[in-house]
């Protein structure tokens, strides 16, 4: 496989990584959450100006750690979509600029892609297809992984992703931004059964519940109006018990529709993919049902799991696999579904 550089700036993370063979060289990450911590949130704009101030540095740490000059990198590539649009256009300019400079072929990356390949940097040998769970602050998806760019979305959030739903959560309970760290941490002293919350299922019209698709946003409601009537009869709020019964609930709600998937659709490997694949209560509900339903359950490491360019360099060299190349007019959209993802190449395959 290639050796590939890619620069991935969707939100709040500025990363450059070098992969080869899934093997991961470099992967410089410059993390945003103090900047944006004071305003409990990711103020666009900010975002936008740390990744001008750092991506030149860590193109440069990427290259120094990996020990590699420019005539041993096989090609540029960069996150495209979906994202924020000024984040994301600082991250494909750099990229296309290094292409043009070096003369290397460019390759555009889909965001919820880079999540997917997330799993070949430990395991290389994965082989399609598998289902993949992707959650994190953005985006909640259960995906029927066919081959390198072809994939059915069976199942998603029709409101709030889960990673939203932790910070909105943390929030209401005074714990500051990001909530999904934070939430994890309280929830390992706390009843993870004191509270019952809602799971959020989504009707059909003819009647039942859609399997595959949740909502968030109810139960942050409920989390709302418990915390006012615990209030109403003690300030002091017992937060590690919301926490872990917020969290178990929302572990409860992807499990059973990632397990039920797979099931459904006969595939034998889930993999879990995005920021809320670091939390604990999730890891091990899902390596429970996995053992029961005799299920491989993949995570990546904590470190893959947040945004990062390594994982977007691993897709990236799939792309180069099978002879995908992204035009140097390519831009970048806030908003784009895994359907739509070959529109990013030229057809050379």
């Amino acid at each position: 496989m290639a050796t590939i550089l890619a620069i991935e700036t969707s939100c709040d993370e500025t990363s450059v990584a070098i992969v080869k063979n899934c093997n991961v060289l470099s992967n410089f990450v410059a993390s945003q959450m103090a900047e944006h911590g004071q305003y409990g949130g990711v103020v666009p704009e900010v975002a936008s100006r740390c990744h001008l101030e750092t991506v030149n540095e860590a193109i440069a740490a990427a290259l120094e750690e990996a020990e590699l000059s420019w005539s041993e990198i096989d090609a540029i590539a960069a996150t495209c979509a979906p994202g924020l649009v000024g984040a994301l256009l600082v991250g494909l300019t750099a990229a296309k600029t290094l292409a043009l400079l070096h003369n290397k072929p460019f390759i555009g990356v889909h965001h919820l892609e880079g999540h997917i390949y997330a799993s070949y940097l430990t395991n290389p040998d994965l082989k399609p297809p598998f289902l993949c769970l992707l959650v994190s602050g953005g985006h909640t998806s259960v995906i029927q992984v066919h081959e390198c760019g072809q994939y059915t979305t069976l199942g998603r959030t029709r409101d709030d992703a889960a990673g939203e739903a932790f910070d909105k959560v943390a929030r209401l309970l005074g714990l500051g931004y990001p909530g999904g760290p934070i939430i994890d941490q309280l929830a390992k002293t706390g009843n993870p059964q004191a509270f019952s919350l809602p799971e959020g299922r989504i009707s059909l019209p003819k009647g039942g519940y859609h399997p595959y698709d949740c909502s968030f946003s109810g139960l942050k409601t409920a989390v709302m109006r418990l915390v006012n009537q615990l209030k109403a009869s003690d300030p002091n709020l017992p937060i590690a018990d919301l926490a872990a019964s917020f969290q178990e609930t929302v572990a409860k709600a992807l499990t059973k529709r990632a397990v039920k998937a797979a099931l459904d659709y006969n595939l034998s490997t889930i993999a879990i993919g995005g920021g809320v694949a670091a939390n604990r209560g999730l890891r091990q509900l899902l390596k429970s049902a996995g053992e029961e339903h005799n299920l491989e359950v993949l995570f990546p490491p904590m470190k893959y799991c947040t945004d990062n360019a390594a994982m977007i360099a691993c897709a990236a060299a799939a792309h180069w696999e099978v002879g995908d190349h992204s035009p140097l007019t390519l831009g970048v959209q806030s908003r784009m579904d895994l359907s739509k993802l070959q529109t990013l190449y030229t057809a050379t395959r």
